[in-house]
């Protein structure tokens, strides 16, 4: 099914929807927060890039502190506007007797994946400042692929609930 002709359902966001908006919000304004509070202390270089090792290879401005911010909360208002349009995503199985449970589903995949991206960078932010000020070496090893198995955990699930609700 095109989606020119897909069911157009307007879909009240659900209470889970709404909680992890708000702790991501909640997250990334105590993450820019901190950020305000450290930044005469974090020095004028910061780490902007790592090795697969965690160790820092890459220097910069400790502006890009607030360039990761940035790009994590245009991200996150961007896919939150994609989240209004659940009939131009794709689907394995749709139909119209279940268009509104894959609407569901892929709305609530999109609003998982938009905060767990956003936490991403308001971790990195934070922990680039950190081992500018010292107070830590590098990052762990395991901190992207966490990440990278989070975020395809994530994909994979609701993939497998898509096929359910067909």
């Amino acid at each position: 099914m095109f989606y020119e002709n897909r069911p157009k359902i307007k879909i009240p966001r659900t209470f889970v929807e709404n909680i992890l908006d708000i702790a991501a919000i909640i997250l990334f304004i105590a993450g820019a927060a901190n950020l305000i509070m450290q930044w005469s202390s974090i020095p004028g270089t910061v780490p902007i890039h790592f090795n697969g090792a965690g160790e820092p290879d890459g220097w910069g401005s400790k502006v890009n502190l607030w360039i990761l911010l940035v790009i994590g909360s245009m991200m996150w208002v961007l896919l939150t506007v994609l989240e209004k349009f659940p009939h131009v995503y794709n689907y394995l199985f749709l139909t119209e007797e279940n268009a509104e449970r894959q609407y569901k589903n892929a709305r609530l995949m999109l609003n998982v994946i938009k905060n767990e991206v956003l936490l991403f960078f308001i971790y990195m932010s934070w922990v680039s400042g950190e081992i500018a000020n010292v107070k830590n070496t590098s990052l762990s090893m395991w901190d992207l692929p966490i990440f990278i198995i989070t975020i395809t955990a994530s994909i994979a699930f609701f993939i497998v609930r898509s096929i359910k609700l067909k």
